[in-house]
């Protein structure tokens, strides 16, 4: 009996599952490379922000994927604080013309943006993948 309990349905369910064939991958390294947040090697994009269907290395459907708008609200936020803050810093010490303002700006907050949408994106990703996250329902809700 305490065996059963040790290694109860929830182990077996665990142990039979394709994750027990992988080693734990860092969400972190794995997301922000833009790899399977499964096995860490097959890409998770095929295009810039396109996520690929499955990961040719280990076949994870990556159809769970539901990264939705938190990787914009992320980038606004860091943007937002490093452009605000330069932007301050310069006019505090400078007091350069509005214009110069514009041409500092503006390619700095479209490069920042840009770059960090992809690596930002992989990481939510990888961290709903680690995290098992799902869509919320109601106890007794049936599919």
């Amino acid at each position: 009996m305490a065996a059963f309990l040790l290694f109860g349905p929830a182990f077996w369910s665990f142990a039979m599952s394709d994750d027990f064939q992988f080693p734990p991958v860092n969400p972190l390294t794995a997301g922000l490379a833009g790899r399977c947040p499964r096995c860490g090697q097959g890409k998770l994009f095929s295009g810039w922000l396109d996520t690929a269907p499955k990961c040719t290395h280990c076949g994870l459907d990556y159809s769970f994927i539901d990264s939705a708008d938190g990787p914009a609200v992320f980038v606004i936020f860091i943007v937002g604080a490093i452009v605000v803050g330069a932007a301050f810093f310069v006019e505090f010490n400078y007091q350069p013309p509005y214009w110069l303002h514009l041409v500092l700006w503006i390619p700095l907050i479209l490069i920042l943006s840009i770059g960090m949408l992809r690596p930002l994106k992989g990481l939510m990703i990888a961290q709903q993948f680690a995290h098992k996250a799902q869509e919320g329902r109601l106890e007794g809700q049936g599919d």
